[in-house]
């Protein structure tokens, strides 16, 4: 694809998704549905856990994209326009996240034991926590979280798309102040997502950082798959003369930083309750202390913090492409470690299960993620052609 050049600055052509990119993400699709389908008849209840998995894995990713692109409109900022596209981008799998988060609602009893009426009437913590955890309130709860991050998906992605026809300055401003709601509603609604769906799997246990704790994966991941995005088009000289080594800079020191801090959280909150020492807390960590969940505990300590932030600390690792796309690489595959970790143990806390049903269901998922992503990007400029601060983003140099 030829870039063509402008008045004043270089125009992205759109991205054409080669024909192996399309089986690939057919082939993912196919695989998943056969695969869900196979595990509903074989063993619903593990099914179910590995949709759940694959679902806030890719899900998180949609909404890690939206809340980037929400975070440049709210700081007004300048370096991020030509590569806040590929943000938006991920935030397109939105749609389909919404409808999968209605099939969770129906696998939801295979799922969470506080949907169990034999469980229930006999565990007085359960009864305790029924006013919160309980179908209607879980299904409102998920719809309208679910309803609100769309409208603001169609709104701020919206208006991003409609100022390259335009040219319109009031749409960025109109995005900053939707992008101020947007983030504070976020913070709040997300946790609440991240405590329904996971947290709640072991309703005798809570954290008051949790919801925290799933965000900083969630940004640590969005940013790791915003790099390698970013360098593929780079190497396929679709954004030529548009974005440079000091925009892939910026985002070496965004995932740098948020390893650091996901390490922060993840050690809070191990410290508190290892301190306290209280049953209803321990719990948690007492049953990732056994056999091979012990193994992953410790490799998420090694290859979700250790390895990035030693790999990333050098200034010349941030602006080489390799070395960028390996660390973003082994971020992407320790989230899914981490998402399975909080959610698998709560199937059996003895044995770590792996075989099929988690790869098929992985991968249709990962089918239906590139299916979307893929068509924005083949439907929309590379970056926001229009955008007031575009020169500002041309010019972005880094010194540090």
């Amino acid at each position: 694809m030829q870039v063509s050049q402008s008045t004043s600055h270089a125009t992205p052509g759109k991205f054409v998704p080669s024909a192996a990119i399309k089986t690939l993400y057919s082939v993912g699709i196919l695989f998943g549905v056969l695969a869900f389908g196979a595990g509903l008849m074989r063993d619903p209840q593990r099914i179910w856990f590995s949709f759940l998995v694959s679902f806030f894995y890719f899900f998180c990713l949609g909404l890690g994209g939206l809340f980037f692109a929400s975070l440049q409109h709210l700081t007004n900022a300048g370096w991020s326009v030509n590569i806040r596209r590929i943000s938006e981008s991920l935030a397109a799998f939105l749609p389909v996240g919404a409808i999968a988060a209605v099939v969770l609602i129906f696998g939801s009893k295979h799922i969470y034991i506080w949907l169990d009426a034999k469980e229930l009437a006999h565990d007085a913590v359960l009864l305790a926590k029924q006013s919160y955890l309980n179908s209607g309130f879980f299904i409102l709860r998920m719809l309208v979280f679910i309803g609100m991050w769309l409208g603001f998906y169609k709104l701020i992605i919206g208006n991003s798309i409609k100022q390259d026809q335009t040219g319109d300055e009031k749409l960025s401003i109109k995005n900053n102040a939707l992008s101020v709601v947007f983030i504070l509603l976020f913070s709040l609604s997300f946790s609440l997502f991240s405590v329904d769906t996971i947290m709640s799997l072991e309703p005798h246990w809570y954290s008051t950082i949790f919801g925290i704790y799933c965000f900083a994966g969630l940004f640590q991941s969005s940013i790791a798959l915003i790099t390698i995005i970013t360098v593929y088009m780079i190497k396929q000289g679709l954004l030529r003369g548009l974005v440079s080594d000091h925009h892939l800079h910026d985002l070496g020191k965004f995932m740098k930083g948020f390893t650091v801090f996901y390490a922060y959280i993840a050690f809070s909150q191990f410290m508190l309750i290892w301190y306290a020492n209280l049953p209803e807390e321990t719990i948690f960590y007492l049953n990732r202390a056994n056999g091979g969940w012990l193994f992953i505990s410790w490799s998420l300590l090694i290859f979700k913090f250790i390895v990035p932030f030693l790999l990333l600390l050098p200034k010349w690792a941030k602006r080489n492409h390799s070395q960028l796309v390996l660390v973003a690489t082994i971020i992407l595959i320790m989230q899914y470690v981490d998402v399975y970790w909080l959610v698998y143990p709560n199937l059996d806390s003895n044995n770590v299960q792996f075989g099929w049903q988690e790869v098929g269901v992985f991968m249709g998922f990962l089918g239906l993620f590139m299916m979307m992503l893929t068509r924005f990007l083949s439907k929309n400029n590379l970056v926001p052609i229009k955008d007031p601060r575009i020169q500002e983003s041309i010019h972005h140099e880094v010194t540090y």
